[in-house]
């Protein structure tokens, strides 16, 4: 059986001391209810003494999460300690973790205490704090820049009081993976009592190593790794939650650990954060960016659409990804555009798919990345595979919260320009109006969502609209850089899908009739 491994989050404690990164309650709430989906061990709520909202919100949180742990940090002095114990004590398994400084470069700068002064400050913070709970945690601040026999000493005493897990932090980030996992290897060699209690590690990531530290530190010994939601944390931020459980989970045959964490909520509780925060995640990050399941050159394409492990390790799937990407730009391949196509509805024989080729290339030359609208262009106004009965030629519209909104549009059917115009609510629905009254085919709006496909003040707009057409409903696609217009194509769209319906039935019942007569 594989050793378990405890995640401990801290996106709502050293997360969040992120500049900028400062949530409100109810967005606490919020995140601490997703990382219970995610199953993570425990949530260290905030730093209650800290401030009267971040002693509300572990209180919050304590009260209304249930099925994990929640810990609340503490200096090792007892008014911190009072002061997390009574936000914490709701919990249904509350934990108090508290710390003290062991380097000499703290103790002679910040604490301005000696050896066995911060000793004895630890020992008594532990023994106050498990008079409150079971669960008590000991950090040792800057443990990676402590000398490794006083460290030792402290972690004995905090053990001989009732520490139930034990945390070497590398609090500036300083230690390189094989040092730091001597490290480990030392303390679980040098601390008589260490089998009482789990041992963690709380990596900052200064030098860009704080998973690589941690995983070395399980390797040696440690039972419980600190981390948070996309990495977050002060200064360069800490070890990475999604990076380190992946690495568990992909790398089974040399990391023979599990954690408890539902891996289909990584990236959901990703996204999240993100949306709370507005601190988003770089596209190359690893598990959760933009192009971690997304593939561009046409090698790479080639492979992932033969058998996906040619160039992924593990599945979109497992961490709530729908599907890996095939990004269409100028090193795709002919393979990645027949697959394209087939996903966007359209079946491309070989001589439509070269020609086909030939314009996405002279587009994906122009552009960095070539968007769904671009190759459906290409299919209708290149290949004209699909010819559409009605062709938007221009739409103007006016509005504004003091007058009527109106619109004008020309659309052209075989070959004629037809013109109308209308007034709306809006200047989209005027719009929309003016065309029901050149085809004469009014559908009922049931559904409207507009998104940004591209970015910058010039950004593409796609709007994506449910159009009812009494008997049948068709979804309407369009964009443009002006909501309107993209509105308005849209909303063709799906009239153009209805006349092709209504001429197919019109076939298929004279097929039938000509059938019946003979």
């Amino acid at each position: 059986m594989p050793e378990r491994i405890y995640i401990f989050d801290t996106t709502l404690r050293d997360g969040e001391q992120s500049p900028g990164a400062s949530m409100n309650l109810e967005e606490k709430l919020l995140l601490a209810r997703q990382l219970e989906k995610l199953r993570v061990d425990v949530i260290e709520a905030g730093f209650p003494i800290s401030s009267d909202g971040d002693f509300e919100s572990v209180k919050r949180i304590a009260e209304e999460v249930r099925t994990v742990s929640i810990a609340g940090l503490a200096r090792a002095n007892k008014m911190d300690i009072d002061r997390c114990w009574e936000a914490v004590k709701p919990a249904a398994k509350p934990r108090i973790h508290t710390f003290i400084a062991t380097s000499d470069i703290h103790l002679q700068y910040k604490l301005k205490r000696t050896r066995d002064q911060v000793l004895e400050d630890a020992r008594q913070a532990v023994r106050y704090a498990k008079g409150f709970c079971d669960d008590v945690e000991f950090s040792a601040e800057d443990a990676a820049r402590s000398d490794l026999d006083y460290l030792c000493r402290v972690f004995e005493a905090v053990i001989e009081e009732g520490a139930t897990v034990l945390n070497v932090p590398d609090t500036v980030g300083y230690a390189i993976p094989s040092e730091f996992g001597e490290r480990i290897r030392y303390v679980r060699t040098h601390v008589p009592n260490i089998g009482k209690a789990i041992l963690s590690v709380h990596c900052h990531n200064d030098l860009g190593l704080a998973v690589a530290n941690s995983l070395t530190a399980v390797q040696e010994g440690a039972r419980q790794v600190e981390c948070t939601i996309n990495g977050i944390g002060e200064r360069a931020g800490n070890a990475s939650l999604e990076e380190i459980v992946m690495a568990l989970h992909t790398r089974r045959d040399l990391l023979a650990f599990e954690t408890g964490v539902n891996t289909r909520e990584i990236y959901p509780s990703s996204g999240l954060l993100t949306n709370l925060t507005g601190m988003l995640v770089q596209a190359n990050k690893a598990i959760v960016g933009r192009n971690a399941f997304a593939h561009e050159a046409g090698i790479h394409q080639d492979g992932i659409l033969k058998e996906k492990l040619t160039y992924e390790i593990m599945t979109p799937e497992s961490v709530g990804i729908k599907d890996s990407k095939l990004i269409m730009g100028k090193h795709s391949g002919r393979h990645a555009l027949k697959r394209k196509y087939e996903e966007l509805g359209f079946a491309l024989n070989p001589t439509e798919l070269e020609k086909a080729y030939i314009l996405f290339k002279k587009v994906a030359d122009r552009k960095k990345e070539v968007f769904d609208e671009d190759l459906i262009t290409i299919v209708r106004d290149g290949l004209r595979i699909f010819p559409e009965a009605y062709k938007l030629k221009y739409v103007q519209a006016s509005g504004g919260n003091q007058i009527l909104a109106a619109a004008a549009v020309m659309l052209e059917k075989d070959g004629a320009l037809l013109r109308d115009s209308a007034v709306g609510d809006g200047p989209i629905d005027a719009a929309l109006r003016a065309i029901d009254r050149i085809t004469g085919m009014p559908g009922r709006l049931m559904d409207y969502t507009v998104h940004s496909v591209t970015k910058g003040k010039d950004a593409v707009g796609e709007v994506h609209m449910k159009v009812d057409f009494g008997t049948i409903s068709f979804i309407g696609r369009g964009a443009s850089t002006d909501v309107i217009d993209a509105s308005a194509r849209a909303y063709l769209n799906a009239i153009n899908k209805m006349v092709h319906y209504q001429m197919a039935l019109a076939e298929h019942k004279h097929t039938e009739s000509a059938a019946g007569d003979s």
